[in-house]
């Protein structure tokens, strides 16, 4: 079988999302044999029966593995792994959608090119379209592309996307153990830049091929304190696999700054705009940990690539004085949602 199409599912059944999202994967102009393995995630509306339909409708292209227990999309993407027979495998998440030939120019640019991961740009949209809307480029084709030498491989390390917008050679991720950490969220965050160590060629499609549905119910949307500390989390599996697998030493400029990226900025300034239940005692841990582990984290040459300069400012203040920063940007948060009204 060419490829695998894995596709986690957890509470997915309203305005349409989920139909949408597996019509254009039946919808694909991929001439060789390929397989929908859907992972409904211990879902508690009615996702299970939409997939039991779809696999009544399309036995040959769709497999439903009902999770008893609930554990992300981690541990619904390493379910859908452990059961895939492709030879490629692609990762989708059950809210979005790609285009109709969308895995037959990925994997044929791949073979041609002889790459082992593939990968393409992505697309916001606030409605179910095939028109694209803001594109995000992923990557620089001049710096990220190609067989990796270590300098390829830093060049990708500073641009890490996320899993859904590429397909990997099965071998490559089922050789090399890898996996996504389960019961968290972020689970790219701490698993795209392991898996990336083990890239040998890696091509993309400069182009957005990929649509991410923009709503209230995604995660990105639903912030809250336990979804920052599992970005904590992800930060720290990040790390510890990258010094368990021994990268660490070649690549440390690199993983300083994502583990910044993933542990304080993103974590911290999103944390600081939360409407309430914030913490001092949660935004202290953080200082600490960052010292403890690179002290000297905003002397890295990639340091600020993410950040604007009012966060920079404040990240100043923060390791100058953490309370102040911790007032005052609550104080400036409230004035600015007191402006917009």
């Amino acid at each position: 079988m060419k490829l695998s199409i894995i596709v986690p599912v957890y509470n997915m059944a309203s305005d349409g999302k989920l139909q949408f999202c597996l019509d254009s994967l039946l919808n694909q102009t991929l001439k060789d044999d390929y397989e929908i393995i859907t992972v409904d995630d211990a879902s508690r509306d009615n996702s299970l029966e939409i997939l039991r339909d779809y696999e009544q409708k399309y036995p040959d292209k769709i497999k439903v593995i009902a999770c008893e227990k609930n554990h992300h999309q981690g541990g619904a993407r390493n379910r859908g792994v452990e059961a895939s027979k492709g030879e490629w495998i692609g990762f989708i998440d059950s809210d979005d959608w790609v285009v109709p030939d969308y895995y037959e120019r990925l994997i044929k640019l791949g073979e041609e090119k002889g790459a082992d991961v593939v990968g393409c740009n992505y697309c916001l949209v606030s409605s179910h379209t095939f028109t694209p809307g803001k594109e995000i480029h992923s990557h620089n084709k001049e710096t990220d592309t190609g067989e990796f030498t270590p300098k390829t491989r830093k060049n990708y390390l500073k641009n890490i996307s996320s899993s859904v917008i590429k397909i990997y050679l099965a071998s490559l991720i089922k050789d090399n153990n890898l996996t996504f950490p389960e019961d968290i969220f972020y689970e790219d965050n701490a698993a795209c830049p392991v898996w990336a160590m083990y890239f040998r060629h890696f091509e993309y499609i400069d182009e957005p091929l990929y649509f991410y549905y923009q709503h209230d119910a995604s995660t990105v949307h639903t912030l809250t304190a336990q979804r920052c500390l599992d970005r904590l989390k992800a930060g720290e599996i990040m790390l510890s696999e990258m010094k368990s697998r021994g990268f660490f030493d070649e690549y440390r400029e690199e993983i300083e700054n994502i583990f910044t990226t993933i542990y304080y900025t993103n974590t911290v300034f999103s944390y600081m705009r939360m409407p309430r239940g914030r913490k001092y005692s949660f935004i202290r841990k953080i200082k600490k940990r960052m010292l403890e582990e690179f002290p000297d984290f905003r002397k890295n040459p990639s340091y600020g690539r993410f950040m604007d300069a009012e966060q920079i400012a404040y990240t100043d203040l923060f390791m100058k004085n953490s309370f102040v920063f911790f007032i005052k940007y609550i104080l400036l948060w409230k004035y600015r949602d007191m402006k917009s009204k």
